[in-house]
């Protein structure tokens, strides 16, 4: 199941997503926090070249703050490469809200599919850290509630691990140490095992300043991504029966 972060198979056609999240800070021992919403949409877009395939995915959305309303844009490239594997070629994602910048991969080759449609019992799973860095998320897999997913019947695998982070607190203003957690679910199409939804929460619980005076800190980060129905594709009409040479069908008006 280790290639449900790494292996994929190609998209077949565009896709379209609607995206929210929050983030909660709170620092020190005061029950003081402050907030950040978003709340958006996002394209998924694939092209096939050769035996690779390049995903790109594009989000407009709003960001909400202490210091008011924001429009924002964020982009994504990941290229898909023979052996199965994914390379990020671009990040222009600092909010972590495209469908590509999650811990899990955007679409599943045929045997990790397998393996997920006949997954009973928890199995062992590592992830990298969200946030970058060498640290590894330890934790398991477990079977899901499947259903539909913008009209498509989706597979459910929900997921939860934990380890230890350091790095900078957001905004650069001092450095933290501690372990984070997380748990969610996500939902894989039945018919090309692409990602359809997530549901993903970070947790980070870590202690902010040098060893003689720290203060506590609590981080979550909520992500949700759900795939939109696509737009139906526009097709010709039928010509009316009898129309003759010199009538104009419908379709040609």
């Amino acid at each position: 199941m280790a290639a449900i972060l790494a292996t994929a198979a190609v998209a077949s056609a565009d896709q379209p997503y609607d995206v929210r999240g929050q983030d909660v800070y709170q620092v020190g021992a005061s029950a003081t926090t402050s907030r950040v919403t978003y709340d958006g949409a996002e394209m998924l877009s694939v092209q096939k070249q050769g035996k690779s395939a390049r995903f790109e995915a594009q989000a407009q959305y709003v960001r909400r703050d202490s210091g008011g309303k924001h429009d924002a844009t964020a982009r994504f490239i990941q290229e898909l490469l023979p052996g199965g594997t994914f390379e990020d070629r671009w990040d222009e994602d600092p909010d972590f809200l495209t469908i590509l910048n999650q811990p899990f991969a955007v679409q599943l080759d045929g045997t990790t599919m397998h393996d997920l449609l006949h997954l009973h019992a928890q199995v062992p799973f590592n992830a990298t850290s969200p946030l970058g860095g060498d640290a590894v998320l330890r934790g398991f897999l477990r079977p899901g509630v499947g259903g539909e997913i913008a009209g498509r019947p989706a597979v459910a695998v929900r997921f939860q691990a934990e380890g230890p982070m350091s790095g900078s607190l957001p905004g650069g203003h001092g450095t933290m140490s501690g372990r984070m957690r997380m748990d969610g679910t996500a939902y894989y199409a039945l018919d090309n095992a692409l990602l359809l939804a997530l549901d993903a929460t970070l947790t980070i619980r870590a202690k902010l300043g040098d060893p003689a005076q720290t203060l506590p800190v609590q981080i979550t980060y909520r992500r949700y991504i759900r795939a939109r129905e696509r737009a139906p594709l526009k097709t010709p009409l039928p010509a009316q029966p009898g129309a003759g040479a010199g009538t104009a069908s419908p379709a040609a008006r």
